[in-house]
C-alpha cells in the first residue's frame, strides 16, 4: 500500500453554495484529462451542504504523481473561476500517506 491520498477542500458562502456546486458538477468534463495522468488510481468530487464545502479526493501511486495536479492547467483555470465566485481553497493541498485501509 504505497499510494497517496490527495485532498483538496474549498469552502464558500451559503449564498453561493448552489452555484459553486453546479460549477463543480460542470468541471468534470474540463478535468477529464486527469484520466491520462500517470499514477492515477481514483478521483472523486464531493459536496457537503451542511458545511458549504466541496472537495476533490484522489488516490495516486506516488507523491510525485499526486503533485501533477499542482500544475495541471485545467485544474488551475477552474480554481480561478471558483475563487471569482467567492470560494476559498484550504491550502496547502493535503497529500496523505495511508496508514491502513478497510475494504469490503
Amino acid at each position: 500500500m504505497a499510494n497517496v491520498v490527495r485532498i483538496s477542500i474549498l469552502r464558500c458562502p451559503a449564498t453561493q453554495f448552489a452555484e459553486i456546486k453546479q460549477m463543480m458538477a460542470d468541471a468534470e468534463a474540463a478535468l477529464a484529462g486527469i484520466r491520462q495522468l500517470p499514477g492515477l488510481v481514483e478521483f472523486y468530487a464531493g459536496e457537503d451542504a451542511a458545511t458549504n464545502s466541496l472537495c476533490n479526493v484522489s488516490v495516486w501511486r506516488t507523491l510525485a504523481d499526486a503533485h501533477q495536479l499542482d500544475t495541471f492547467q485545467p485544474m488551475l483555470d477552474l480554481g480561478a473561476g471558483f475563487i471569482a465566485k467567492g470560494a476559498v481553497f484550504e491550502r496547502p493541498v493535503m497529500n496523505y500517506s495511508p496508514q491502513w485501509e478497510i475494504r469490503p
